[in-house]
């Protein structure tokens, strides 16, 4: 059960058991809207009850706009066209949890059906489901653990905005990763994280501080991929949460400043049947299984095709650059944090790939999808790992160059056949043309550097 504080396996009957004798009279749902925002809101106890079997209605329009809330032109799933009708929202008791930091009110997660009791094919958690179903067709089940860095400021909503969104105050000043010093100058927020976090059914296992003023980085307990996923995208919007008890704003954006390094959202995965980690062998000299290697060579030919799964913004590609810790192309190594793919050698239960180049802006759903429905392609396929391990500077590989940027990856992601064979056609197109449309904004915008080099001199 998703909830850490449940020490004992609730069934179904259970869980609604305890919301109808709760003294609570609401529950709190929520969705994962095309980029990794949660979309909620709270439910009176006897709605969330009938709609636990029924479903219940939520606007088509959170698959209908930006970040921003401004609607797509451009996608056909829903728009101006039918009228943003309502969707069948499924709420899934499996994600039971309790929000410490709310008053301990219920909270679910939930994905959509199409209104004849099939997978909407545009929702991100429903393409997770279709992936790993794949893989248990396979007879493997893969496990994730995600990892997030993001910087930290003290600002609130009101603060930035008055700013216009400009110039944020860091939490901490200078470059001091790892720093026990800035731990204590903000113990209870890094206590909150950890403690609150762990009760909310996200357990941390590391939480420091990285390079950059105001920098941290936290490790998520591995989990099964679908549960992992779940943890990560809950982590966003509960460390974003509890920092504003504190007055302090995160920001889980890939690039906030040019001059320093990225956030990364690096995805450990591995693939088992029972307790046996297919990825291991004690025979092999680099204990990689022949199934590994293949996982491996599967995403190592679709990174340049699943790129904006994995780099979903225009930022992401401003992290992508050499020599800032982040991969800029398709390279492997063993424990070598150059590389796109860093094969972790340890026994059999730690034996895992750590995949490098996803941002912290990722939606998990999506970022976990593509990776490794692109390695169970591989599987699939009997591929054989050609590519040789990079032992010193993937920057310098003879390796040609992931896309450069998210429109040059988004008409990669258009044309690529094993893409839309792992994915689904109708979710491929309609996520193209929610990145296409991401791209014309960001075409049509003036920006701080047009301003600061053209203004006066031209």
């Amino acid at each position: 059960m998703a909830n850490a504080a449940a020490s004992a396996v609730r069934t179904r009957e259970s869980i609604i058991a305890e919301i109808r004798a709760s003294p609570k009279q609401k529950v709190k749902v929520a969705i994962a809207d095309i980029d990794g925002v949660l979309r909620g809101k709270y439910l009176h106890k006897d709605k969330f009850l009938s709609a636990v079997d029924s479903g219940f209605g939520f606007c088509s329009v959170v698959f209908g706009w930006g970040s921003g809330d401004v609607c797509y032109d451009n996608a056909t799933y829903t728009g101006w066209h039918n009228g943003y009708p309502d969707a069948l929202a499924r709420i899934d008791l499996d994600t039971y949890r309790t929000v410490p930091w709310d008053d301990g009110v219920a909270f679910f997660l939930g994905d959509f059906e199409d209104g004849a009791g099939k997978p909407l094919a545009v929702c991100p958690r429903q393409t997770l489901k279709r992936v790993l179903e794949r893989g248990r067709s396979l007879g493997l089940a893969a496990r994730c653990g995600m990892e997030f860095e993001w910087f930290n400021f003290k600002e609130t909503s009101d603060s930035l905005a008055a700013k216009n969104g400009l110039a944020p105050t860091p939490l901490t000043p200078g470059m001091f990763g790892y720093s026990l010093i800035r731990m204590a100058q903000n113990q209870p927020f890094f206590a909150a994280i950890m403690d609150e976090l762990g009760t909310f059914g996200i357990p941390i296992e590391g939480l420091h501080t990285e390079t950059g003023p105001g920098v941290y980085e936290a490790a998520i307990l591995h989990a099964p991929a679908l549960e992992a996923a779940d943890r990560a995208v809950l982590f966003k919007t509960s460390v974003k949460e509890i920092g504003a008890r504190f007055g302090i704003m995160p920001s889980f954006m890939a690039k906030p400043n040019a001059k320093l390094p990225g956030c990364s959202g690096h995805s450990h995965q591995s693939l088992w049947v029972g307790d046996e980690n297919r990825f291991y062998d004690a025979s092999d000299s680099l204990k990689m299984s022949a199934t590994f290697r293949s996982y491996l060579a599967g995403i190592l030919q679709l990174l340049p095709d699943i790129l904006p799964f994995l780099a979903p913004t225009v930022n992401s590609y401003k992290r992508l650059v050499d020599g800032f810790w982040a991969p800029t192309k398709p390279t492997w190594g063993v424990d070598n944090r150059t590389v796109a793919c860093r094969v972790i050698v340890g026994g059999p239960k730690s034996t895992r790939l750590e995949v490098r180049v996803p941002g912290s802006d990722v939606n998990p759903y999506l970022a976990v999808a593509a990776s490794v429905g692109a390695g169970l392609w591989g599987i699939e396929r009997k591929l054989e790992l050609t590519a040789q391990p990079i032992t010193g500077s993937g920057y310098h590989a003879d390796v040609p160059r992931l896309p450069r940027s998210l429109q040059e990856a988004t008409a990669r992601l258009a044309a690529s056949k094993p893409a839309r064979e792992i994915l689904g056609d109708a979710f491929v197109d309609h996520f193209v043309a929610t990145r296409e449309w991401e791209w014309r904004q960001f075409q049509d915008a003036v920006t701080d550097w047009e301003i600061q080099r053209y203004f006066e001199i031209i």
